[in-house]
């Protein structure tokens, strides 16, 4: 079975998805007009903003932080960990790489569940991909098929690589049972599981800006503390990333195409564009300026954030310590416990089971929200069901930091790339709609203007959004 789903994921992950990702990248910034990278200045304008929740609404904040809980998880020290395991350090400029262009699909896929957003029973606002698919496209079955993707991913899968990890990091730091590590973190993630979106996005606000700062700020700290080391490191990431790495001994080379592979797959893991997650957090907020593109700029700080910052800062402690590579993505954690532990002394084992224990417990939290939404698009979020997709999350918790899972990895990387190609060709095939969002943005900005999304300009557009969501604007 490993050997299958690891076939599966070199043939996706060979060329397809990297070709896919680029050429979708290349793609919307041409489309857009480079809008995003043009007012990167907005950015912060636009999240600021936004910082005061409305009734039935997230604010951008919020929902920023929201879609930060899952991508930062253990893809941002086990995954890095493997990339380098696999690509060697030349996989960090690619995962550099597709963070840039994984910024401007953030902006089209995240734009386009603001535009589609429509108000559930309880008047919250909901979307994401199965809802442009649907309303967008008039492709019920394809918003049906990515969210069965969405559950079984973030429902099952990523909540197993997240205990895994968290389990390994205390048995290695502290020599707590791994049957322990489960049951607190199951509990724990449990209590949240039954408050509900606002009050998870409440919870996230506070959790994610500390644990993701205090990650950065210690991992940069070191590296600083090291930093006659740091020009080999860099000229290393380089010199490897385009296959220019000889071999020596003791030591393997890496080819241009396992690096550039490695990056793409693990960049994907951790900052999660085009994957078609973060688009079920855009849509639950209500955006300052009132303008879909204000959340697709929002969105597009969890990619920077994510990669340039959390995964380069784990890579720079991986590399400066110089550990031999893990024996496989299970190893990751603790490889970077010992990389720190040799760079800072012992403490260094339990700060990384911290950051680890609060990455998996948000990640769990967040994951658990997006598959209740997507069962709610399905329209199977019955009393029912929705405590049977508890308990599944549950299991798959208590399973991985149970048990050690190796091709959980594998069917991981199948997984991302299902959810990728559905969602990339929903939004490649609306990108005629995102090209109108975005020079409608470009001309209220050029007019000196707030812009502000007016659907009766499109009536084509309009016909297909959800009965007053744009209606209810509020214009002070």
């Amino acid at each position: 079975m490993p050997e299958f789903f690891s076939f599966i994921s070199e043939i996706l992950w060979g060329s397809l998805m990297v070709y896919l990702l680029a050429a979708a990248g290349i793609w919307f910034a041409f489309r857009s007009r480079f809008v995003p990278f043009r007012f990167i200045r907005d950015f912060g304008q636009s999240l600021k903003s936004s910082r005061v929740a409305q009734p039935g609404a997230l604010s951008s904040y919020q929902a920023l932080c929201l879609s930060l809980a899952t991508r930062l998880g253990s893809g941002n020290l086990a995954g890095v960990a493997f990339a380098l395991t696999t690509g060697g350090p030349g996989a960090i400029f690619w995962m550099w790489i597709s963070a840039i262009i994984g910024m401007i699909i953030s902006f089209a896929e995240c734009s386009l569940a603001q535009l589609y957003k429509e108000r559930d029973a309880n008047q919250q606002l909901r979307g994401g991909p199965a809802w442009y698919m649907e309303r967008g496209l008039g492709m019920r079955w394809m918003g049906v098929l990515f969210s069965i993707f969405l559950l079984l991913t973030y429902g099952l899968v990523f909540n197993t690589i997240q205990s895994t990890a968290m389990a390994q990091a205390m048995r290695y730091a502290w020599n707590v049972p791994g049957f322990i590590s489960g049951i607190v973190l199951a509990a724990c993630a449990f209590l949240y599981m039954l408050k509900g979106l606002n009050n998870v996005a409440r919870l996230m606000q506070w959790v994610v800006p500390v644990m993701a700062l205090a990650w950065i700020v210690v991992s940069f700290g070191v590296s600083l503390w090291h930093a006659n080391l740091l020009p080999t490191v860099l000229v290393n990431i380089v010199k490897s990333a385009f296959g220019w790495q000889e071999a020596a001994t003791g030591t393997m080379a890496y080819t241009l195409s396992q690096a550039i592979t490695s990056g793409f797959q693990r960049s994907m893991l951790a900052n999660e564009a085009g994957m078609g997650s973060s688009p079920n957090a855009a849509a639950t907020a209500a955006s300052w300026p009132p303008h879909p593109v204000a959340q697709g700029f929002v969105q597009m700080i969890g990619v920077v954030t994510d990669t340039f910052l959390v995964c380069t800062a784990s890579a720079l402690i991986l590399l400066l310590a110089g550990t031999a590579p893990a024996t496989g993505a299970i190893g990751g954690t603790q490889l970077m416990q010992q990389a720190m532990v040799s760079l800072t002394g012992s403490w260094g084992a339990g700060f990384v089971a911290a950051i680890v224990a609060l990455f998996a417990f948000t990640s769990i939290v967040a994951n658990y929200t997006y598959a209740e939404n997507n069962l709610i698009f399905l329209r199977r979020n019955s009393a029912r069901n929705i405590w049977l997709l508890r308990m599944a999350v549950l299991l798959m918790v208590l399973m991985g930091s149970f048990f050690s899972l190796p091709l959980i990895w594998h069917v991981a990387d199948v997984m991302m790339a299902l959810m990728a190609i559905t969602n990339l060709t929903a939004i490649l095939l609306l990108s005629p709609v995102v090209r109108v969002l975005a020079r409608d943005y470009l001309r209220q900005r050029k007019l000196g203007v707030m812009p502000v999304f007016d659907p009766k300009r499109y009536p084509e557009i309009k016909r297909q959004l959800a009965p007053g969501s744009w209606d209810d604007i509020p214009r002070s």
